[in-house]
């Protein structure tokens, strides 16, 4: 009897793992797709409710059925008015999907996340690379969204800085937050960046080099943007869908939930 090597079966595992990722890629694509299509379903009975409206209130309907476990209340009117105008751009112009893992939480939820990621990481100060504590966490105050999947997270770091709304943390590619009327916030390596004892503050210079990486991010976003086209054109869940838990680790197809 005949035994395959190591590195055959190392192979593949490889191979499995991949196929699984272009499973997951397939389906996606194919859930894009019908949600799309439903949007444009919805155009006619959005434009006979508010026709100015009509867009905006297909693609919110259509995303509604896409991300049915998304709760939008309790974030702050700003930060609403902004997510829903991002999103119905990526919709419409770039058919780009955005959804929220996590928008608005309570005191007491955050403060839950907090115990439990100290819990999991044996300190206060480890635990603030991924989750803050209720005082200090911009969820609390609505002005914080957890984006999903990556493709939308990516589609609103590259334009984001039109509608206030700027990826803040390097580990963090789902957290935005809405930041009007100053310059593109200089992007933290984590949630705990300025308070734990790695790094007792930002230094100016560092700062300054931060800055300069969202500026120039905003700028390539914006020219993209200006030499890209306009295409044209609350119910329960859909049979397609599989709504990821808001308690799920970063992925390439949903969105995780921290800081």
């Amino acid at each position: 009897m005949t035994f395959p090597s190591a590195s055959a079966h190392i192979a593949g595992i490889g191979a499995g793992q991949a196929s699984s990722t272009v499973e997951a890629m397939n389906e996606q694509r194919v859930f894009a797709l019908v949600t799309r299509f439903l949007a444009i379903l919805l155009l006619i009975p959005a434009w006979l409710r508010s026709p100015g409206r009509a867009r905006r209130l297909a693609c919110g309907w259509a995303l509604s059925l896409r991300f049915p476990a998304e709760d939008l209340s309790g974030l702050s009117a700003g930060t609403l008015a902004a997510f829903t105008a991002a999103r119905t751009e990526a919709f419409w112009r770039h058919r780009t999907l955005i959804g929220l893992t996590s928008g608005h939480r309570d005191a007491a939820e955050q403060h839950r996340l907090f115990l439990a990621e100290v819990a999991k990481t044996g300190s206060e100060q480890a635990a603030r690379r991924r989750v803050l504590p209720a005082k200090d966490s911009v969820h609390v105050r609505g002005i914080a969204l957890d984006i999903r999947p990556r493709e939308g997270a990516q589609w609103l770091e590259d334009n984001g800085s039109r509608f206030a709304l700027y990826r803040t943390y390097d580990n963090e590619w789902w957290h935005f937050e809405y930041r009007p009327g100053e310059t593109p916030p200089a992007r933290l390596p984590h949630p705990g960046w300025l308070v734990t004892g790695t790094a007792r503050a930002i230094s100016p210079l560092n700062a300054f080099f931060h800055g300069l990486s969202t500026v120039t991010c905003g700028a390539r976003a914006a020219r993209k943007s200006a030499a890209s086209n306009a295409s044209p054109a609350e119910t329960t869940p859909l049979a397609f869908t599989r709504p990821s838990s808001t308690r799920s680790t970063a992925s390439t197809t949903s969105g995780a939930v921290t800081a």
